[in-house]
């Protein structure tokens, strides 16, 4: 059974990569739009989305939303090292 840090950490790592995506999902949108001229498309796999521009939406928000949960699973790790004096037992680097 795991115990109460196991459960502490899986929320706030949880929390943390949730927060980081949301963020993620918000600035990837923005920089399309903003690169592009044009809305994201909201159905990728749809036919009436030009293949380049669909693959290129998957790759881009793939890529940005898991460089944001890396990122946001870090900062969480570091700031229960912090609190707690030790890493979380499941991100221990095996040698």
């Amino acid at each position: 059974m795991a115990d109460k840090g196991d459960i502490g950490w899986r929320l706030m790592a949880g929390a943390a990569a949730f927060a980081g995506g949301f963020v993620a999902k918000k600035v990837i949108t923005m920089a399309w739009k903003k690169t592009t001229g044009k809305e994201p498309p909201t159905n990728p796999e749809s036919p009436e989305v030009a293949l380049h521009e669909a693959i290129g939406w998957a790759v881009i928000m793939g890529v940005g939303m898991e460089v944001a949960r890396l990122l946001a699973t870090r900062a969480a790790a570091r700031q229960w090292a912090k609190g707690t004096g030790k890493s979380p037992y499941e991100l221990k680097a095996e040698v």
